[in-house]
């Protein structure tokens, strides 16, 4: 159960770097390269003369220069950035394709501000037009990603106590 448990790693600016399991955490909180910012409630390490609460985020004690990593474009990831959803009519309980808002056979490249997740029926009633011709509006512009957007994803669940970290910019 204990490895299941993650922990938000903060840069040393408080800036969200990473979700790591428990035993990492406690790795860099023991070895002196973090400390704690949050705890989970009423749970516990316990060696044999000693028990410790059970971190929820660590913060670096350096700063750690992170270099730009951008998201692979791939169907799983466009799938992630719209939620599993339907970008025409918003339902989630169909098969999902992706759709070229622009088609292939008009230009239409593959990018992430040309990319959307489609029902097959909403992707086969637009057909080769555009969202506009088909009178198709998605429910959110396409963007590109960043890790922060998908580190808000995997946790919307998770903890409240980590969401001032990852929803202030």
């Amino acid at each position: 159960m204990l490895h299941h448990t993650k922990v938000l790693v903060l840069n040393s600016s408080y800036e969200p770097l990473s979700i790591c399991n428990v035993q990492k955490a406690v790795l860099l909180l023991f070895g002196g390269k973090a400390v704690p910012v949050a705890h989970h409630p009423e749970r516990f390490i316990c060696t044999v003369s000693r028990s410790f609460p059970l971190p929820s985020i660590v913060r670096l004690t350096f700063f750690v220069r992170v270099p730009y990593k951008s998201i692979l474009l791939n169907r799983k990831n466009i799938l992630l950035r719209d939620n599993f959803q339907c970008q025409y009519c918003g339902k989630t309980d169909l098969p999902l394709t992706i759709d070229h808002m622009v088609p292939r056979s008009r230009g239409g490249e593959d990018s992430w501000e040309n990319l959307i997740t489609a029902c097959t029926r909403c992707n086969s009633i637009k057909g080769s037009k555009t969202p506009r011709e088909a009178g198709m509006h998605p429910l959110k512009q396409a963007i590109r990603p960043n890790n922060l957007m998908f580190m808000q994803h995997l946790t919307a669940s998770l903890s409240d106590e980590w969401k001032p970290y990852l929803y202030m910019s």
